[in-house]
């Protein structure tokens, strides 16, 4: 897979604020499919089981089966990706302009 359809699939599983949600429950630790759809009450399996296969297509989750339970590990490697691409030149170049705003008004 390209770069760049890596990097639409990423954006496209960002851009849904449950999808989100989901990663944050990740963060703290990989959960079972079951201890997920207990997070999100709100949602039944199927959606839960359909979200993670977004995020699983953009390799922000890794599934690990254990017997009868299937593990969802948070893989926060195209995140840092997206960040370096994208968001820490613009940073950058921001900083850049504050910096010089900041020397134009003390000068």
């Amino acid at each position: 897979m390209s770069s760049r359809s890596q990097d639409d699939n990423v954006f496209k599983a960002l851009a849904h604020p449950r999808r989100r949600l989901m990663l944050d429950e990740l963060k703290e630790g990989p959960k079972t499919t079951g201890a997920l759809c207990d997070a999100f009450p709100d949602m039944d399996r199927c959606t839960v089981m359909l979200h993670l296969k977004v995020l699983q297509e953009a390799d922000l989750v890794v599934a690990r089966r254990e017997g009868r339970e299937r593990w969802n590990h948070l893989n926060a490697l195209p995140i840092k990706q997206i960040h370096d691409r994208w968001i820490s030149q613009y940073a950058t170049h921001a900083i850049g302009i504050l910096d010089r705003l900041k020397s134009d008004l003390e000068g």
